[in-house]
């Protein structure tokens, strides 16, 4: 037969689950990373949840995604949160930098 080299599908499976988790980390990181570094009052003045808010949401998705605990739905929920941070709250923050 052939003298190729090829994965059994079980195991590119693996390493796509494997390659989707570490996008999304890097994706919760980013976004907590971000939501800290503007003020709190950034947060009101863009009419947006307060920072604590958004700061505790992103970091328990950044914690969820670390930890090996099956809670799959949470961790949906905090993924979807911190594509909406990125695309919604995010741009409104740089924003009200930007007109100072």
């Amino acid at each position: 037969m052939g003298g190729g080299w090829v994965l059994p599908a079980s195991d590119i499976e693996a390493y796509v689950n494997l390659g989707i988790a570490f996008a999304l980390l890097v994706v919760k990181i980013f976004a907590l990373v971000s939501a800290l570094l503007y003020s709190a009052e950034s947060y009101d003045a863009a009419d947006k949840l307060n920072k604590v808010t958004w700061c505790a949401l992103l970091g328990i998705g950044v914690l969820l995604q670390v930890l090996p605990i099956p809670i799959g739905i949470v961790n949906l929920v905090l993924t979807v949160a911190a594509f909406v941070y990125l695309v919604d709250v995010r741009p409104a923050l740089a924003g009200l930098r930007r007109r100072r």
